[in-house]
């Protein structure tokens, strides 16, 4: 993997815009990474790279001009496959869209292109962003960089996959119930969920919906501020944004005086593998080390699985329900049962809902009286291995649903806050794990500076896979998908 593939996106978009650097050069070195590692991932699943050419020309001729440039100044970049991209495929891994090619971009996409990244491709995702483990029937499975055998989470393990592989600095991402944060987890990376409005995401049934995200991935904190000023703005309907794009300036690493409240199990008895809890708990003092004051505690979550659940099973049945009426046999089961629990919620289920999302908000603010940040873990589970559709068993527990595993991320997602996954550490046998960081709703700069305050006492996601730090002794990945 040559030395521009190893630079952030901070750095590369500022070669490209000193003239260190042509857009063409980075283009060329995005392309070249995709045919050496992608064949071991399947994260990039379908590339425009003609297109990608010809805006990287356009993009040096306006550096030439000194012409004024967008903070993502030719910048290669593939988008998440549940993203709609003008004149490209966007299927969402279902084959009851494997031919659609949507007229217009997404607002987010549109946002990215305006800011000057150059779209290369699609990333992989699972069948309508639904599950944390990125397979479908018309890509197939995602793997992780660190292990090409094992999951590379999901929805967004495309993105994060690439971004861990050193084929792109810098992604897009969506998180309803963890999308984001897994696959950061499980491939050593970065993934920050916003508060809500602060990044719109188009929801065309229903513009008001909460419990989903845009967001980004990277492999540094200072990224993820640049992906924000890109990316923030005024929805198409108004939200309570309070965030602008230039409040995400280049976060100011300092965690000192900051009062951190810790779980492992977030006070209701999530089970969580004894490995993720052990390489967390080596990187308390980190924080300590930092200044910040750490102690366990927790939000009260008691209320946070009703809220998720029945939620999202709204939001599903919302958005996909025409889609299930008219395509049921080619959708898989996962999103069939989300869809119907979604039909199926009367005025009581809704009412109790919003009674328990109030309840649920009351604790929030009753804990962050006392703290800062809370602190847990990303992910109950490691990365496993790519042929399951979903972990059956968390730490000797038996899931019901798919969802259960999931739980981590879920519970925060119910709380509507800022969340950031951070690195971790790694198992002895070299597996990701990482951390979730949580602030008060609209702290989301307060938040990625006491994020950068960690990172830089940490410095994990600076550890190479190896499929990158030595691709000679990683076999050619032969999953196609996970077994059904």
């Amino acid at each position: 993997m040559n030395e521009i593939q190893q630079l952030s996106a901070t750095e590369l978009t500022g070669k490209i815009r000193s003239r260190e650097l042509s857009a063409r050069e980075a283009l060329e070195s995005h392309i070249q990474a995709i045919g050496e590692v992608n064949a071991q991932i399947n994260a990039v699943v379908i590339t425009d790279f003609d297109r990608a050419r010809t805006l990287a020309a356009a993009a040096d001729e306006a550096t030439a001009r000194n012409e004024p440039t967008g903070v993502l100044h030719g910048l290669p970049m593939t988008h998440k496959d549940t993203f709609n991209t003008a004149g490209l495929l966007s299927t969402q891994g279902s084959l009851a869209l494997k031919d659609n090619v949507p007229e217009h971009d997404d607002l987010q996409i549109a946002r990215l292109a305006a800011a000057g990244a150059i779209r290369t491709g699609k990333s992989n995702v699972p069948e309508f962003g639904a599950g944390s483990h990125t397979f479908n029937e018309v890509y197939g499975t995602t793997t992780n960089p660190y292990a090409v055998d094992r999951s590379a989470g999901g929805s967004s393990g495309g993105v994060a996959a690439a971004v861990a592989a050193r084929i792109q600095p810098l992604g897009d991402g969506s998180d309803m119930g963890g999308s984001l944060r897994i696959p950061a987890s499980f491939c050593n990376v970065i993934g920050f969920r916003p508060s809500y409005g602060v990044i719109p995401l188009e929801a065309p049934s229903n513009g008001y919906s909460w419990l989903a995200r845009s967001g980004p991935i990277a492999r540094t904190v200072e990224d993820i501020a640049l992906f924000m000023r890109a990316s923030t703005g005024d929805a198409l309907i108004s939200t309570p944004n309070k965030l602008a794009a230039g409040d995400f300036k280049t976060p100011i690493p300092d965690l000192r005086g900051v009062r951190i409240g810790y779980s492992f199990d977030f006070g209701i008895g999530v089970p969580v593998e004894r490995e993720v809890i052990e390489v967390l708990q080596r990187q308390l003092s980190l924080f300590e080390l930092a200044g910040a004051i750490v102690e366990e505690a927790c939000i009260d979550f008691s209320d946070a699985d009703e809220v998720f659940g029945n939620v999202r099973a709204f939001d599903f049945a919302t958005n996909l329900g025409g889609l299930v009426r008219s395509h049921e046999s080619l959708i898989k089961p996962e999103v069939l049962w989300n869809v119907k629990k979604g039909l199926d919620l009367d005025a009581a289920a809704m009412i109790s809902t919003m009674a328990a999302r109030t309840r649920l908000e009351q604790a929030v603010q009753n804990y962050f009286l006392r703290y800062d940040l809370f602190l847990s873990p990303a992910a109950q589970v490691l990365p496993f291995d790519a042929t399951e559709r979903w972990p059956e068993r968390i730490a000797g527990t038996q899931a019901e649903t798919y969802l259960d595993w999931m739980r981590s991320a879920c519970l925060l997602s119910a709380t509507g806050l800022p969340v950031i996954s951070m690195p971790g550490g790694f198992t002895d046998s070299g597996l990701p794990v990482g951390w979730q960081m949580a602030a008060n709703h609209y702290h989301d700069v307060q938040l990625l500076d006491w994020a950068a305050g960690y990172e830089e006492q940490a410095g994990f996601a600076e550890q190479l896979p190896r499929l990158v730090a030595d691709p000679a002794s990683v076999p050619v990945n032969e999953i196609k998908t996970a077994t059904f």
